[in-house]
């Protein structure tokens, strides 16, 4: 056998044993002739001392860092004072009777032993030399758990794991399709699913009730930091339920998982707390929102409805709000640092930023010549706004002040340090918006998507007043991010052609994409509603990553490439003609 035990669990209850190990080298250090290495594997550091008097030992003075080694040996305790508390076998070390190298190594592009930084395309190239890190393997280890114990826990309660195709239908769903042409159909293209949404609905109509799968999902959508082309979901789905019967059932399980996996963090409270859409815009700018600090948002409209600064009348008259945020302890801001917040509101849309500091020499500050004492306040009085803080204004439209505002907010609570990193601030926000209009196409688009169940009492509205239409739709947030989406699914075909239908889509158009659903509904498809919590987005958060990268195994950059394999490639000319496909690539101009 290569091995008796693995690099992380012998003790000194072994002392006098005779092991076997197998790792690789991570540290090797020669004290004058004595050769110590630290050999490495998953589970584990351990010390091995190699005596040059020791024929079969030999090979160990000449291994270098991430050689693959087998040591025969036998475990002793180390002497007095030469223990290693921040090992967990550091009061031992194994004395090599025999070593016999596996495999060299070459010399690495980076080191493995530190956590330095490392150029993230270089660690994507050789990413299974970056998976050797510990920071990587702990990431592993945590994402294998909250997977286990996703499957454990639905399980237990009656769900069936069910898995669903990778190749489908593509249609409209938000994002661009992957298309997989057929090569026993020329012409015609599968989509790789952007989830298994319809899918799912389907299993309700087929009577599976309880429904779960850790699905992989594809978009074709630009990049960002939480965001890859293929990624992983908890799909849930269940029937004969309402709203709050799927919240109490995502609920219970991501709590009694931090519990279990992450006994470091604290839950923001239990039972979590439930804000509608408009509540959380409202209070915070954003559908998402940081609940673990406050600076919430304050609508300061009234206080200067009879304002003469014209930049406050002129967003007043256009139907606009004037809406601020309390930023503690930072009066004192230089001309220089209000400057750079301006231009940063800019970035996010907003016309400019004022500003108020509540000095103890008294008011300064962009906004101080143009708001009255008693303006001031009735600022004070509404929002708890002392001496020593800084109010920042923002007069523009609702969209804008609220985008602006929320940006702001979270570069404070970074610069503040005002979150705490152990806290999971998990959070329900419901009652969405069913359609947002798209003044680009001048047509309505669905706000989360078109098979979720608009609000019973709202149907009417639907040929006189679709903005005002609410969702039975519902997003867990978490620190932030927007971890889950869910919403009562559609179950009947008549609410369905008429979603479809507002949507812009016409009757046969329909037919085509979704006739196979339609007439699923019209066989007896029970109430039935689910979400789909993002496992990358979770992981990350509950790691301290700064990034999903950082917890997949095989990640694409920023760029969307796969830089190890070198991924997306060209096809070969055999493989085009068998698909029947001519490549029609442009030049770009120069």
């Amino acid at each position: 056998m290569y091995k008796t035990h693995t690099c992380g669990e012998l003790r000194a209850t072994h002392e006098g044993q005779s092991v076997v190990l197998a790792g690789w080298v991570h540290r090797q250090r020669d004290h004058g002739g004595v050769t110590f290495i630290d050999l490495r594997d998953r589970y584990g550091v351990i010390q091995i001392v190699g005596d040059p008097a020791i024929p079969d030992a030999s090979p160990i003075q000449h291994a270098r860092q991430e050689w693959v080694l087998q040591v025969s040996g036998v475990v002793h305790r180390r002497p007095g004072g030469a223990e290693n508390p921040n090992l967990a076998t550091g009061e031992i070390e194994i004395h090599a009777q025999k070593v016999e190298v596996l495999n060299q190594a070459k010399p690495l592009p980076f080191l493995i032993n530190k956590d330095e930084d490392i150029d993230e395309n270089v660690r994507l190239k050789y990413r299974y030399l970056d998976l050797r890190r510990e920071k990587m393997q702990k990431n592993l280890i945590l994402r294998h758990k909250v997977i286990k114990f996703i499957r454990d826990y639905l399980s237990d309660r009656g769900f069936l794991e069910v898995e669903t195709p990778m190749l489908f239908k593509t249609t409209p769903e938000g994002a661009r399709d992957y298309l997989v042409p057929s090569r026993l159909q020329p012409g015609n293209f599968y989509a790789l699913p952007q989830s298994p949404q319809q899918l799912k609905q389907l299993l309700m109509v087929a009577g599976v009730d309880r429904y779960f799968q850790i699905a992989r999902c594809l978009r074709d959508e630009d990049l960002r930091g939480d965001r890859q082309p293929e990624f992983t979901q908890l799909d849930l789905e269940m029937s004969f339920v309402e709203r709050d019967d799927v919240l109490s059932i995502v609920e219970g399980l991501f709590t009694s998982m931090v519990k279990e996996i992450l006994p470091e963090k604290r839950l923001l409270s239990s039972p979590w707390p439930l804000l509608t859409h408009a509540e959380a815009v409202q209070r915070y700018g954003s559908d998402k929102p940081d609940l673990r600090f406050g600076m919430e948002l304050y609508n300061l409209s009234e206080i200067f409805a009879k304002s003469e600064f014209r930049v406050f009348q002129m967003a007043l008259q256009s139907g606009g709000v004037i809406k601020c945020i309390i930023v503690p302890g930072c009066a004192e801001y230089t001309r220089k640092e209000v400057d750079d917040l301006t231009e940063f509101a800019k970035e996010q849309g907003a016309k400019g930023l004022a500003t108020l500091a509540l000095t103890a020499e008294g008011v300064k500050g962009t906004a101080q010549k143009f708001i009255k004492p008693d303006e001031v306040a009735a600022i004070q009085q509404l929002t708890g706004a002392k001496t020593g803080d800084l109010v920042l204004f923002v007069a523009d439209s609702k969209a804008v002040a609220h985008k602006t505002l929320s940006a702001l907010r979270l570069l404070f609570r970074d610069r503040l340090k005002l979150a705490d990193p152990n806290m999971l601030a998990f959070a329900w926000v419901v009652d969405f918006p069913m359609f947002e209009y798209n003044e680009e196409d001048k047509k309505w688009d669905a706000a989360h998507h078109p098979f979720t169940m608009p609000k019973m009492e709202d149907l009417p509205k639907f040929e006189t007043d679709p903005a005002s239409i609410l969702s039975d739709a519902y997003d867990m947030v978490l620190n932030g991010y927007e971890t889950a989406s869910g919403s009562i699914r559609i179950h009947r075909s008549d609410i369905q052609q008429k979603v479809f239908q507002l949507l812009g889509l016409k009757d046969e158009e329909i037919q085509a994409k979704f006739g196979h659903l339609i007439e699923a509904f019209q066989f007896g498809a029970p109430p039935h509603g689910g979400m789909a919590p993002g496992i990358d987005r979770l992981v990350m958060l509950f790691a301290d990553e700064p990034n999903i990268r950082e917890v997949i195994a095989f990640p694409k950059n920023q760029a969307g490439r796969d830089v190890m394999a070198d991924a997306p490639s060209p096809a070969s000319e055999k493989q085009l003609r068998e698909l029947q496909i001519k490549l029609d690539l442009k030049e770009e101009k120069k």
